[in-house]
């Protein structure tokens, strides 16, 4: 049973993908908004309502350690292995608003993590946590660099006369809500089968937060990313991908550090590290050979190290 619950999972995922990447794409084309905007506000904070519920809940029930393992995870699995299956599909071109200001925002998040969860660097003897007031300050600065981002992007040239009509707006509209519901039912339904699965093989239950949880709770970005990068749509797969890092951090454990602050539990000091290096080998590929992209065997590399550290965590 619960290998057919994880096939009917993943369908409604990949379904899920296909019609918010056409609703959004839509959306774009209707009001010139760049792709790359709807990926880093409308798709990514979208598909990032899995990791919302699951931190948020688990803030409020005291599992401060998952809250904060599924962000790093799900980081880590976005940049590690979303981009670097996008990369080996095709290079992910990337603008000159990417490298001056997206992808070093995505850098300054992983900072901002790494400095409220460093107490004891600040204070010997205090317990490594993000704090309620930590909480306020990351979602405030949340709201201010979308606010920021969205004054600051170029609108597209009006589209020509002969162009191809975009979708009325309430068919976008119900296809953006309609794809988000797949995603989220659908990765819900596969990430409770393959923890079940997991724990039937005897995997331990740290390991299956840390992978599992985190893993399952990004896969909309996952299908969303590839679906786009499929439809030639590369801008919003890499918005989506920047977009959820950022939500992931500021908006999500803000939120959930709001409700209860967030004490640090068996989430260790490496895993922290990792997502700051995450954000600084991607701000690296932008400056590789003075290619402005993403290339495929820079993906492969990002592949190879999210292996190594899922070995890490299970050796």
């Amino acid at each position: 049973m619960d290998i057919l619950l994880l096939i009917v999972g993943l369908g409604l995922i990949l379904a899920g993908a296909n019609f918010l990447t056409d609703g959004s794409a839509a959306v774009a084309q209707r009001f010139r908004v760049p792709e790359f905007i709807i990926g880093l506000t409308i798709v990514a904070v979208g598909t990032s309502t899995p990791e919302l519920v699951v931190s948020v809940l688990s803030a409020a029930a005291g599992n401060s350690d998952v809250a904060i393992g599924n962000v790093v995870g799900s980081n880590l699995f976005n940049v590690f292995l979303i981009l670097g299956v996008c990369a080996l599909i095709r290079p992910l071109p990337l603008t000159r608003s990417n490298i001056r200001r997206d992808i070093p925002f995505g850098m300054a998040a992983s900072l901002i993590l790494l400095a409220v969860t460093s107490d004891r660097l600040i204070c010997a003897g205090a317990a490594d946590r993000i704090g309620r007031i930590d909480g306020i300050v990351m979602v405030a600065l949340y709201i201010a660099l979308m606010r920021f981002t969205i004054r600051t992007t170029k609108r597209p040239e009006a589209a020509d006369a002969g162009a191809k009509k975009p979708a009325a707006l309430w068919l976008a509209v119900v296809m953006i809500a309609g794809g988000l519901a797949g995603l989220i039912f659908g990765g819900d339904m596969f990430l409770k089968s393959a923890t079940e699965i997991a724990r039937r093989l005897g995997i331990s239950e740290s390991v299956i937060a840390i992978t599992l949880v985190a893993g399952g709770t990004s896969l909309p970005e996952l299908a969303s990313s590839v679906v786009s990068l499929l439809k030639g749509k590369s801008e919003m797969a890499l918005g989506n991908v920047i977009g959820s890092n950022i939500a992931n951090i500021l908006l999500i454990l803000g939120v959930s550090a709001t409700i209860r602050p967030l004490t640090m539990g068996g989430i260790t000091t490496t895993d922290i590290l990792m997502v700051v290096l995450s954000s600084l080998l991607l701000l690296l590929t932008a400056f590789t050979f003075r290619r402005k992209q993403i290339d495929r065997w820079e993906g492969a590399i990002f592949l190879m190290i999210y292996v190594a550290y899922i070995w890490y965590l299970i050796r």
